[in-house]
């Protein structure tokens, strides 16, 4: 059942977050890589501009995905399953429905330029490369320059598909 996360859905947003982000372990530069993956108070911070919605499974929340409109683009962000529950079309259904959510001209996406995993989920989506990712993280994200070297933007205009 996909619903809007709400603040006592935190320590489990926590969890999923950090769980599913060990897949970045030896995949993303070392210097990028650390555990928590997410601390609690930098998610605290994310989910005061954040809204997350969820996807529960027998009561139990099991995949995350935010939504974050900003100036003229809307933003997908912090999108994470439990391992257990990967690959059952769970993060489809929550990209899915904030594609839905979305009142912008164009949504984006960003994640490590390592994570083919994730490329590929966003392109098979239809979600394409876009030029100039350091200077849309840039205005669009609030991240260390690390990341943004080591990190692509993809995006799409909404009514594609």
């Amino acid at each position: 059942m996909l619903r809007e996360c709400r603040p006592e859905d935190t320590a489990k947003i926590y969890q999923i977050i950090n769980e599913a982000a060990t897949a970045y372990e030896g995949a993303i530069p070392d210097d990028c890589y650390h555990q928590p993956y997410m601390p609690a108070d930098e998610l605290e911070r994310e989910m005061a501009r954040v809204i997350f919605y969820g996807w529960e499974e027998d009561g139990e929340l099991v995949g995350v995905m935010g939504i974050e409109p900003i100036k003229n683009t809307t933003l997908i962000r912090h999108a994470y399953v439990l391992p257990q529950w990967q690959h059952r079309g769970i993060a489809t259904r929550l990209l899915e429905h904030l594609k839905g959510l979305t009142k912008t001209p164009q949504l984006l996406v960003g994640t490590w330029a390592d994570a083919t995993w994730a490329l590929d989920f966003y392109q098979r989506r239809g979600f394409r490369f876009l030029p100039d990712s350091a200077r849309l993280l840039e205005t669009y994200w609030d991240i260390p320059r690390r990341q943004i070297e080591t990190s692509v933007v993809l995006g799409m205009d909404i009514g594609e598909s």
